[in-house]
């Protein structure tokens, strides 16, 4: 592979890959009911990753109070969907190039009020 590549690949111990895509599950999760803090809480691990945000769209439900939105970012997406009732938040974050979706596990556990989490890792695109 060039190293003038302009796809955003990474290159890391030998395995050149499109990005990482992180699957976060929050259990016991506070506030994940609450619109602008669902906002707020994509808003700042966006910010935190180091990715570039184009579009949120969030959308409320009735009766429970679920929230299911995306941020659509540069560098891909962050998408959450959440169970209010069941105190569970379903994340996805994939990100390319220089993003760092990991950092963005703190920003999601602290929102939420929670500790109670499983993450797994998926290296998207590997050539």
């Amino acid at each position: 592979m060039s190293d003038d590549r302009l796809d955003h690949f990474i290159t890391e111990n030998g395995l050149t890959f499109a990005g990482r895509h992180l699957i976060l599950d929050l259990w016991e999760a506070k506030g994940i009911d609450d619109l602008e803090r669902v906002e707020q809480a994509m808003r700042e691990a966006v910010r935190i990753a180091g990715a570039t945000l184009l579009h949120i769209h969030l959308h409320h439900f009735s009766p429970n109070g679920g929230v299911s939105g995306v941020a659509v970012l540069a560098e891909s997406h962050i998408s959450i969907h959440t169970w209010p009732e069941c105190g569970y938040a379903a994340l996805d974050i994939f990100m390319c190039g220089d993003a760092q979706p990991m950092k963005t596990i703190p920003v999601f556990r602290r929102a939420f009020e929670t500790d109670q989490s499983q993450i797994t890792e998926h290296k998207r695109g590997v050539v």
